[in-house]
């Protein structure tokens, strides 16, 4: 959903003021203002409060990131270090969340795990209204929760966090027992930085709505992962994966885009709701792919560039282009990170952007509460049971 940023934080009743009649989902409806990031869909920027995404994805680890959006300035030195070990102190699991965690069954999908962790572990350790140290509490624990149940699942006993190791690299580390390579970690951390925020995003308008009803900030983030998980917000990028597995080889790959367009397939990883270009974080992301997989790049961008251009031929006026989900099956699955771990993944980076959005929401807060448009009968003639 595209949303326009200007002024303070302050959260308005969504109307209808400009909303085309004949288009559902809220297009075009500002619901809120934010300082957090702007998604500028024609020209393909993505801003987090004033910095562009380029800059921050090159430059930048995920822990000055969060900073960025929780506090509205880059960290110092001294800042960053304090926040690391703010981080590194809240990398432990309580024994309510374990016992929840190991009795989950093995064929529970990891988005749903962690999605049940951050409820029980609310359920002890969140009262009162949302905080900065609530944040920095959540977001350290998302990467601990999916990792423990990652190894249980697969019969290993989760693993105790390195408090010497930054954000990613201990998430990678908790995943396999191996401190990663360097260019792993590097490949991670930039995902991290792409992901933690997006507009007003369906996952995080689903947070917003639920602290302007003064709720807690974990009912916020568990409502928020139920938004995400869904193919059509955050849970296509194994989807990715799976459409490249299906075409197979280079050989094979323009008849099989051409048939999927003409049967109404959908290509996974192309077009986007908000951006009528190519994506900002594709575009980074492409290039970590080429680097992290050489082989595989060469493949995944051959089916990209077909699938451009049979768009272009069959779909004209279409304009759909990569969206961040295409690259970042590959760039995750060459950190070696299994389908089923991307979508939450995906969480582990945008609880940043959701915790920000919350305590910017209940800084200036109004109830969000948007008319419907009722389009029912109004007049019928009731008749008690005995006369129906």
């Amino acid at each position: 959903m595209s949303m326009p940023i200007s002024g303070p934080n302050q959260a308005t009743n969504a109307t209808t003021a400009s909303a085309p009649k004949n288009k559902g989902g809220l297009e075009g409806i500002v619901a809120a203002t934010t300082a957090i990031s702007k998604v500028e869909g024609n020209t393909g920027r993505l801003i987090y409060r004033g910095y562009n995404i380029h800059d921050l994805a090159r430059t930048t680890i995920f822990e000055e990131v969060v900073h960025l959006l929780w506090f509205g300035h880059l960290p110092s030195q001294q800042e960053l270090t304090n926040l690391q070990q703010r981080f590194a102190a809240e990398r432990t699991i309580p024994e309510n969340v374990m016992v929840t965690l190991r009795a989950l069954p093995t064929s529970t999908e990891p988005m749903d795990a962690l999605r049940t962790a951050v409820s029980a572990w609310g359920a002890v350790a969140i009262k009162g209204q949302p905080t900065v140290d609530q944040a920095i509490a959540l977001t350290a624990r998302f990467p601990l929760f999916l990792a423990a149940f990652n190894r249980l699942r697969h019969g290993q006993e989760p693993l105790e966090s390195k408090p010497e190791l930054g954000h990613a690299e201990n998430y990678l580390y908790l995943l396999t027992g191996e401190v990663p390579s360097e260019e792993h970690v590097r490949g991670l951390n930039a995902y991290l930085v792409l992901l933690a925020d997006h507009g007003m995003n369906a996952s995080t308008f689903t947070a917003r709505i639920v602290a302007s009803t003064e709720s807690d900030i974990a009912s916020s983030i568990v409502a928020a992962i139920g938004a995400l998980k869904g193919p059509l917000h955050g849970g296509a990028p194994s989807k990715v994966q799976d459409m490249l597995h299906e075409i197979g080889t280079p050989e094979n790959a323009d008849s099989w885009i051409r048939d999927a367009i003409t049967t109404g397939k959908k290509l996974m990883g192309f077009g986007h709701r908000v951006y009528k270009t190519t994506d900002p974080r594709a575009e980074e992301l492409r290039e970590m792919a080429r680097v992290a997989d050489p082989q595989g790049f060469v493949f995944t961008r051959r089916v990209e560039e077909l699938a451009i251009s049979i768009l272009e031929e069959l779909k004209p006026g279409r304009r759909l282009y990569t969206n961040v989900e295409y690259y970042s099956a590959a760039l995750m699955a060459s950190v070696g990170l299994s389908g089923d771990l991307f979508t939450p993944t995906f969480a582990v980076s945008r609880v940043g952007g959701w915790t920000a959005h919350v305590l910017e929401q209940a800084g200036n807060n109004r109830l969000i509460r948007p008319e419907a448009e009722y389009t029912g009968p109004t007049d019928l003639t009731f008749k008690p049971l005995n006369e129906r």
